[in-house]
């Protein structure tokens, strides 16, 4: 498992200067990982989600808010720096056709996820205090949506907004780049099984940040689940069809206490990333990275059908799976790595598997 406090870090100038965010948080029983930025002037801190599956950075607000959710802090109070309608960066926001505003001094946003959670604002800049590894901070101002109408989603906790870390133009990493302070990572793969080939090759993957679990599409995660099912045919485990806490649980005799109480039963999977060499990369799945233990004593599977919270084709390689290792965005490369390390530590080596 992860430490409750990791470490993440988005690498800022051509002098390998990084901005190191606390985390905090685990997958199960919380589901969630925050990190903290300063915001606004002057800088007050905020729990933000971070989200490399979205675009748009949000803070609950103060403007007034009509639906606001439970937040450890107190509502964001916005400045008057609105970002207007015809801006770049509010077109990118809408569907293609589909921008439109009530007001032309103003750009109103909705932003709706896969847990059906969803933002109503407005977008703002502000100012971000951001720290480095080396001592320096820097001042610079992005822009931020003011969210004025929340609705909590099924995986909903207190927070004070999302931190999004798309590559689309509103993004924290697609804005820090148009004022050169980084340039401006989604792959194919094929899913292992116990060592071998399922068959399931070209699977589009996405490295989310912002999901708890892990997501097949459809076809590929009835093959796992059937495989999974056929593993345990004769070993103490039976389906525990009275845990809801996921789709598919299973007891033992006794309640377990942790992974390793389970981990001689299952095999470990494995993603086959193909890189247009001829060379691969492996994600290895080991079962600490696709099951976890339930409040009930009970293993469950961390990975999830994509189908049924509309991800159709598109599969997603969540938190879950990212435990205990080191992921890096490569943005000057469009590359993302990984290896294994000490999550709660910078890495000090460059013994990673890119992509």
């Amino acid at each position: 498992m992860l430490p409750d406090e990791a470490t993440s870090s988005l690498g800022l100038n051509r002098a390998a200067s990084s901005i190191v965010l606390p985390v905090h948080g685990n997958v199960y029983p919380i589901g969630s990982y925050n990190v903290t930025l300063n915001i606004g002037q002057p800088p007050k801190p905020y729990f933000l989600d971070p989200d490399t599956g979205s675009d748009l950075t949000w803070l609950q607000c103060d403007a007034p808010c009509v639906r606001c959710t439970e937040a450890p802090h107190p509502l964001y109070r916005p400045n008057n720096d609105l970002v207007v309608c015809k801006d770049p960066l509010c077109e990118a926001l809408h569907a293609p056709g589909s921008h439109k505003c009530d007001n032309p001094e103003q750009c109103d946003y909705e932003v709706e996820y896969a847990d059906g959670g969803s933002s109503l604002g407005v977008l703002v800049r502000d100012a971000f205090l951001l720290n480095f590894t080396n001592g320096n901070q820097r001042t610079t101002h992005l822009a931020l949506g003011c969210g004025y109408d929340q609705l909590p989603g099924s995986s909903y906790h207190p927070i004070d907004g999302v931190l999004g870390l798309g590559k689309g133009k509103p993004s924290i990493v697609s804005q820090l780049s148009n004022q050169g302070l980084v340039r401006h990572v989604i792959g194919l793969a094929e899913l292992i099984v116990g060592g071998k080939s399922t068959g399931f090759r070209n699977l589009v993957m996405v490295f989310d940040s912002g999901s708890s679990y892990t997501y097949l599409n459809s076809q590929a995660y009835q093959f796992l689940t059937s495989w999974l099912k056929r593993e345990l045919t004769g070993k103490p485990l039976k389906e525990a069809l009275d845990d809801k806490t996921l789709p598919l649980c299973w007891k033992g005799r006794k309640p377990f206490r942790n992974i390793r109480d389970v981990k001689t039963y299952f095999k470990p999977l494995a993603l086959r990333f193909a890189s247009g060499r001829k060379d691969t990369t492996l994600f290895e799945l080991p079962p600490e990275a696709y099951l976890i233990i339930s409040s009930k004593g009970n293993v469950c599977l961390g990975i999830l059908n994509g189908g049924e919270v509309g991800l159709q084709n598109s599969n997603i390689i969540g938190d879950i799976s990212m435990q205990d290792k080191m992921v890096i965005y490569d943005n000057e490369k469009q590359m993302i790595g990984w290896g294994p390390g000490n999550c709660d530590q910078l890495p000090k080596s460059r013994s990673f598997s890119f992509w």
